[in-house]
């Protein structure tokens, strides 16, 4: 039987909400990518002792691919990241079969360091206009933040409060609490509670809103997309295997 490390386990379902948005997919997506992938790898895994879950760098991977496959169409926005997905899954399995893991030799740590952390200020970047509850566009850390910045005369307060409070929860959460306390979850059922009991939408402050139940129906994939997604594929692939090593 296969056993996973699960690093922070309590984070799985809140993170991979949050990067399901980051990839500009669904929040259900991200349910699906916490707890399939576990599934596949006790499967065809080989390494006992693996985090195996969405991260932060193949989030931003995908929305990049996703959003030059999908041309501006947010129908096509699922499809384009299920071609993404399957494309990865069988390069990794195709490198894993013709023993190419040394490849990951050739990629430094200073450079995969230097590649996480822009990662990570540009999704930051990308996450302001929602803590501030203002519009934001742009695509570079620059334009992030400078075009949340410019709406500053339309902050949302009461989403900055919600904001704030959810951050020193968990930061409090993380220095006095248990480790086996959930701090993620209970941060996320708090939110759920005061979207109920307090009318959050009523405040200005944007909501999920309602989440289809069940799985989504199954469609055959759009071949034509096939040849957009490859390079992107073979990006998000290896980075998957680099940051496994």
């Amino acid at each position: 039987m296969v056993a996973f490390n699960w690093v922070g386990q309590d984070y799985f379902a809140p993170q991979a909400m949050a990067y399901a948005t980051i990839a500009g997919l669904p929040v259900q997506a991200g349910l699906y990518v916490a707890t399939v992938p576990m599934l596949v790898y006790a499967l065809l895994g080989t390494s006992r002792p693996l985090s195996v879950s969405t991260t932060s760098t193949l989030s931003a991977l995908t929305a990049a691919a996703v959003a030059v496959a999908a041309q501006g169409d947010p129908s096509r926005v699922p499809m384009a990241a299920s071609v993404l997905a399957a494309l990865s899954g069988g390069l990794l399995l195709l490198a894993g079969l013709l023993r190419l893991g040394f490849m990951a030799d050739f990629i430094s740590a200073p450079v995969l360091a230097g590649f996480k952390a822009g990662t990570g200020l540009l999704i930051a970047a990308g996450q302001l206009g929602k803590v501030l509850g203002v519009p934001q566009e742009g695509d570079s850390f620059f334009r992030k933040v400078g075009s949340a910045l410019s709406h500053l005369d339309e902050v949302s307060w009461p989403t900055v409060g919600l904001a704030a409070g959810s951050i020193a929860i968990l930061l409090g959460l993380r220095r006095w609490a248990p480790r086996s306390l959930p701090g993620p979850l209970i941060v996320v059922a708090l939110g759920i509670l005061l979207a109920v009991m307090t009318g959050l939408a009523d405040r200005g402050v944007a909501l999920v809103g309602e989440i289809p139940p069940g799985l989504p129906q199954f469609a055959p994939p759009d071949l034509a997309m096939v040849q957009v997604l490859l390079p992107a594929a073979a990006g998000v692939a290896l980075m998957a295997f680099v940051e496994s090593i």
